[in-house]
């Protein structure tokens, strides 16, 4: 198997696990999102130490941490918005939001382009800024017709956007910052289950299956980002873009098809124009990286 086709299994498999994600959350409906959120942090937080520690890298854990004037800084931001980010994400789907929640990611690498522009003064061809304004004419619908904004999904696609522009910036390995990042959380995430379990309300260790779930949201948060950084170096950014899509469009799969959620008008008009702003995207991607 070459290196570029073990890249692509790489990415899609992180997809797959992303994208049927929103089921092992449904499971776990009873928890309250910010119990879960804590378990999330906590457990992907072992699950990433232990690799570390197989791999020999824990040191850099300690480096990139301890750099205040350094990394630290970045690293305090993207665990702020990853933080935020998995909370809308478990929400979403816990208040039967899942639609929205696809739509979010659907959009974030349109945002991303949007912050390309505004960051890095990067230039748009005709094509991107046809892109960006399906996107906006999308949003502007669903606000019109649902008489409210798709706060969940902009949330969603804006911090994973900014988040991933952080990450760009950080000078070191993907499994070291994200460790790094979840081990800023770890306290609060410590916090709010002494919180949960002090009141009664606690739920792992009351039911052996819950209690299994909870331990399983490490490895299924931290699998699925260790294939994908090992994806994208083996094969080119517009190839592991194009790959990402799967994700939202599983997740919509099971936001239609297995949770039955019911889609308005607006959504079956805004969705379209999501599409085909992503094809367009998509295409630009495909001839820049065949031009280089």
């Amino acid at each position: 198997m070459s290196s570029s086709t073990a890249g692509i299994l790489a990415i899609v498999l992180a997809c797959i696990i992303w994208g049927f994600a929103p089921i092992y959350y449904k499971l776990l409906v009873t928890v309250p999102p910010f119990e879960l959120l804590s378990h999330r942090t906590i457990w992907s937080f072992i699950f990433f130490f232990v690799v570390l520690g197989f791999v020999g890298r824990v040191k850099e854990l300690g480096s990139a941490v301890l750099s205040f004037k350094g990394h630290f800084p970045k690293i305090l931001l993207s665990s702020v918005l990853i933080a935020i980010n998995w909370f809308f994400f478990i929400y979403a789907v816990q208040s039967n939001q899942a639609t929205e929640a696809s739509l979010g990611y659907f959009m974030m690498p349109l945002v991303t382009i949007v912050w390309g522009l505004i960051l890095f003064k990067e230039k748009l061809s005709v094509f991107q800024w046809m892109s960006v304004l399906l996107a906006a004419v999308a949003v502007c619908i669903l606000t019109f017709g649902l008489g409210v904004p798709p706060w969940i999904a902009l949330i969603l696609s804006f911090s994973f956007s900014i988040y991933a522009v952080l990450k760009k910036k950080l000078e070191i390995s993907s499994i070291v910052s994200v460790t790094g990042e979840v081990l800023v959380l770890v306290p609060i995430g410590l916090l709010l289950l002494l919180y949960f379990h002090i009141d009664g309300q606690g739920s792992f260790g009351v039911d052996w299956k819950i209690t299994f779930l909870l331990a399983l949201s490490g490895p299924l948060t931290a699998a699925p980002l260790i294939l994908f950084s090992y994806g994208t170096k083996k094969v080119n950014l517009s190839t592991a873009g194009i790959l990402q899509y799967l994700n939202p469009s599983l997740q919509f799969f099971c936001a239609a098809y297995i949770f039955m959620e019911p889609l308005s008008i607006w959504h079956m008009v805004a969705f379209p124009l999501i599409w085909a702003a992503l094809v367009i995207y998509s295409w630009v991607g495909i001839k820049k990286s065949r031009a280089i």
